[in-house]
């Protein structure tokens, strides 16, 4: 199976690793649309069109599904993309959604870009969400300072160190585990890893992994290398 995934950069890189951990066999084409990033601050109509434009080229690569490895754009656009396009398209919050839903977990921490905070998608009845938005983490990721700006970084988290479980609501965030996992005492909860474990997918063809880029540096290699223990193919759209 042909199977297209796309963000506003790095933070799909690590939903890819997740269904590559878990089907490996299939042919990956992803899509960062690192030359317009972040997506965290943009209108609904500007995420649209970023949107189709990125769903746009995975179709000219005959993908045969879409998966949205970005917060922002499956908690502002998914039903309106759904509509214009005929292809099964899947979302990154939907699957955690559902498993906070049917989870035993009550105080729930979520952090995220101001618009995928701002939509509420994240307010679960009868459950505790308290929802923060951290919209300089994905320029921190980006250019690769996580160990510079830790301090920084952990400031803005310490006030859940009394939940249950902390959401990663934008895929940039699974690169902060290891600093969060060193001085918070809490559950992760990874988007990625939840979508990987809900989805069915075939894992039975010839494995390929093609990654296109609008804007390609050194902090991007980088990240990639961090993320991906395979061997890779990477373009520039």
């Amino acid at each position: 199976m042909r199977i297209g995934i796309f963000d506003s950069g790095i933070g799909g890189v690590n939903v890819l690793s997740s269904l590559i951990k878990k089907y490996p066999n299939n042919e990956y084409i992803y899509f960062g649309d690192t030359l317009n990033l972040p997506y965290g601050n943009k209108d609904k109509n500007e995420l649209f069109k970023l949107a189709s434009n990125a769903i746009d080229f995975l179709l000219s690569k005959n993908v045969d599904i879409i998966i949205i490895a970005c917060g922002t754009i499956s908690s502002n656009c998914y039903k309106d993309l759904k509509d214009k396009y005929n292809k099964k398209i899947y979302d990154i919050i939907s699957p955690t959604l559902n498993y906070i839903k049917n989870s035993n977990l009550k105080k729930i921490g979520v952090i995220g870009t101001i618009k995928t905070i701002e939509s509420n998608i994240f307010k679960i009845e009868n459950k505790d969400i308290f929802m923060k938005k951290t919209p300089n983490f994905v320029p921190i990721i980006e250019n690769n300072e996580i160990e510079k700006k830790e301090n920084e970084i952990i400031n803005e988290l310490k006030e859940f160190n009394d939940f249950d479980a902390l959401v990663l609501g934008c895929t940039h965030y699974p690169l902060l585990k290891d600093i969060i996992k060193k001085n918070i005492n809490i559950k992760i909860i990874d988007m990625g890893d939840i979508l990987a474990n809900s989805i069915n997918l075939p894992n039975n063809s010839k494995k390929s992994y093609e990654l296109y880029f609008s804007k390609i540096d050194n902090n991007l290699l980088n990240n990639i290398n961090h993320i991906l223990d395979i061997d890779y193919v990477i373009n520039l759209k």
